[in-house]
């Protein structure tokens, strides 16, 4: 992880002494034409680095209207260098990412700007593209939906902007397509990713998956969840210390057996319905309703653990898949026949240089390094922070807590101050807003169920007497402007205050946290920040911490706040352990994925010789040059390569499938040899 400054310090104070304020737009657009000239003919993006640079600033400035602080120049100094920049909450990322993308584009390559969902692509292309119209750059624009003429043109633009997953998608649609013309990516240059913790290390252990439709028929698994709704977790099975883990109990092996009469359930000919119990039982007491998923014009949507948002084009294995549909008691969705996979983490790999930025990075510093070789630097603020991050209170119940919340959010309130509550899930976060609403305070409620609204209520949330109630979805890509959307009541806002950021739980991941605390104090602003924990909460329970706790509990009086900091210490150092552990389980996948995506290299260097291959026969000719004479005879030779390749492409796709369903169902059951001793990736390989 860096933290000194000094090169680029040099380089900034260069950038400032560039004379280019003076000079008139048609000369200053003629110096961006130069430079673009320049970098067309060969010469090094490092060389042209300060007079590039010094534009931008003043180009910003006429353009848009803003003059970037020395914070974003070096942020986008260390995002050139191939570098992960750490930057404050509010220090205008979006716009310090112009600086490397500007530079880099000016080869002709092409650049992708790969963010967090549709509307902050949408926005950020809309915003800067001012500035890349002055150096005569086209921005393209990537949105879910669009047709494949429409992502051709954006994808061969100078700067593409894109979600990460619609570009990985892009990528597996690519390689499963039967038409060189409907091909829409060009080589990877440049990649420039915004929250690059969340997407880069959180978001790249989920494999996407590009599915076609499953022939032949499917398992009925209604029987199979009314089976474990008799489950109970007392009798009949239990879970791992950090419940990701479900089992039978032999009461619960008993009663199965008995249910499906299948004899031995651990017998090899009952494979698939082992495989079947144990989809159900994970749907049962591992998936939580309103907290993993929710359920939504009789569909299941998966809802991201760390963003809070509805992820979609993304479903579990299909048999955990339909374990869940049939616990809701839901028509099942087609399960699909995966025909390409790859994970964000090799996608992004593709790209020959990479670069990221978000407010969190130091904490996952190892975790860049180990997954992609990138440091960490570590960009000061514009203005010191001055948001006053007070001490967690904990509880002994829920409900303890609950009231202590409600009295913290109206008193608050009361003054006219802003509010902004962080909660573990949709549930809770509905519960809330239900209980704050009959006391008598109104509140704003953004969750997986309503984020088609997120920018409109996250636009006022610094209004005065706003009081906004959000899962993890309010943590990032949003900047909450005190005073509201037009800011008119800011200096009223300042005066009391700022934004107060009320956190109702711990997550796993202290980056999370840091997110939620970093909406409040933005840009040097006044703001406050505060957790409220209970001894019943996910975290506390899951990990055993309550139990520990008990010696303690006997010293502390029967209601209100514990006073003992031992309790916020051992909470503290439960994330670092579970994050801890969570690095580990993304190495075990890195691993697993990493031997078939060496495969997946070769299979698609072999299929895209056979798509853009342009001869006069692809195989047949050598392989019977008198079966090809036969079809040469009735076919002229271009139809005859079009046919001849897409029959190859058919049974390359085809074998594909095949082989990555194999792979499937390995992955799926490999934890059993360690019944037998063996280690499961060993065997694997």
């Amino acid at each position: 992880m860096e933290t000194d400054l000094s090169e680029y310090m040099v380089h900034l104070q260069a950038i400032s002494a560039q004379p280019v304020e003076s000079l008139p737009d048609r000369e200053l657009k003629a110096r961006c034409r130069e430079l673009k000239q320049k970098a067309l003919s060969g010469a090094s993006l490092d060389d042209l680095l300060i007079e590039c640079f010094s534009l931008i600033r003043e180009v910003s400035r006429r353009t848009i209207g803003l003059f970037p602080f020395q914070s974003q120049v070096l942020a986008g100094m260390a995002m050139h260098k191939g570098k992960v920049v750490e930057l404050p909450t509010g220090e205008g990322k979006t716009l310090a990412a112009v600086f490397p993308v500007v530079l880099n584009s000016l080869t002709g390559r092409g650049v992708h700007v790969l963010t967090f969902n549709d509307y902050l692509a949408r926005r950020d292309a809309g915003w800067m593209e001012p500035i890349y119209r002055f150096f005569d750059l086209r921005v393209g624009l990537i949105q879910e939906g669009m047709s494949v003429e429409k992502k051709q043109d954006a994808y061969g633009s100078d700067i593409t902007y894109a979600t990460a997953k619609e570009a990985g998608f892009d990528f597996l649609n690519d390689n499963i397509t039967r038409s060189p013309d409907r091909l829409i990516q060009r080589p990877y240059h440049f990649a420039l990713v915004d929250e690059a913790d969340s997407i880069l290390i959180d978001e790249a252990r989920i494999p996407l998956v590009i599915a076609g439709v499953r022939t032949g028929t499917r398992r009925n698994d209604f029987p199979m969840a009314e089976l474990v709704r008799s489950f109970d977790e007392e009798h009949h099975c239990g879970t791992d210390e950090e419940k990701r883990n479900v089992f039978l109990t032999p009461e619960g092996q008993t009663l199965a057996e008995k249910t499906l009469k299948c004899g031995n359930l651990y017998a090899s000919e009952n494979l698939d319905i082992l495989t079947a119990l144990n989809c159900a039982l994970h749907a049962r007491f591992l998936l939580k309703r309103d907290r993993d998923y929710i359920v939504r014009d009789k569909r299941i949507e998966i809802v991201d653990e760390f963003t809070g948002r509805v992820v979609d084009q993304r479903h579990w294995p299909d048999g955990l898949q339909t374990a869940v549909e049939a616990k809701e008691r839901l028509q099942f969705i087609s399960e699909g026949r995966i025909l390409g996979t790859i994970t964000l983490q090799h996608y992004f790999r593709l790209f020959s240089r990479l670069c990221g930025m978000t407010a969190t990075a130091a904490s996952a510093s190892e975790e860049f390094h180990q997954f992609y070789g990138i440091p960490v630097v570590i960009i000061p603020p514009n203005k010191p922070n001055i948001r006053q991050d007070e001490p967690d209170i904990v509880f002994r119940t829920a409900a303890d807590k609950r009231r202590a919340l409600l009295e913290e959010i109206r008193t608050t309130h009361s003054t006219g101050r802003p509010v902004l509550v962080g909660t573990a899930d949709v549930a809770e976060s509905e519960s809330l807003a239900e209980d704050l609403v009959n006391s008598g305070v109104l509140c704003e409620v953004l969750n997986a169920r309503n984020d088609e609204h997120e920018a409109a209520i996250i636009a006022e949330a610094g209004a005065p007497n706003a009081v906004t109630i959000s899962t993890n979805m309010a943590g990032r890509g949003t900047d909450i402007r005190l005073g509201g959307s037009e800011q008119k009541d800011r200096k009223a806002v300042l005066s009391l205050g700022g934004l107060h950021v009320i956190g109702t739980n711990r997550h796993e991941s202290q980056r999370i946290d840091r997110q939620l605390r970093g909406r409040a104090g933005r840009q040097g602003d006044p703001g406050t920040s505060r957790f409220f924990i209970s001894l019943e909460d996910d975290l506390v329970v899951r990990y055993g911490l309550k139990d520990a706790f008990s010696p303690l509990l006997h010293r502390e009086k029967k209601e209100g706040p514990l006073r003992s900091s031992v309790f916020i210490r051992e909470i503290s150092r439960a994330q670092r352990i579970i994050e801890g552990q969570n690095f580990e389980i993304r190495k075990t996948l890195t691993n697993y994925s990493s031997l078939i995506e060496k495969q997946r290299l070769i299979m698609q260097d072999w299929r895209r010789d056979v798509l853009l291959f342009s001869s006069s026969s692809l195989f047949l000719k050598d392989a019977s040059p008198e079966l090809y004479n036969k079809f040469a005879e009735w076919m002229n030779s271009d139809d005859f390569v079009r046919l001849e390749r897409r029959i190859l492409l058919h049974f390359i796709d085809r074998s594909w499938a095949d082989h990555l369903a194999a792979v499937q169902d390995l992955r799926d059951s490999i934890h059993l040899v360690k019944v037998g001793g063996q280690t499961p990736f060993e065997e694997f390989q």
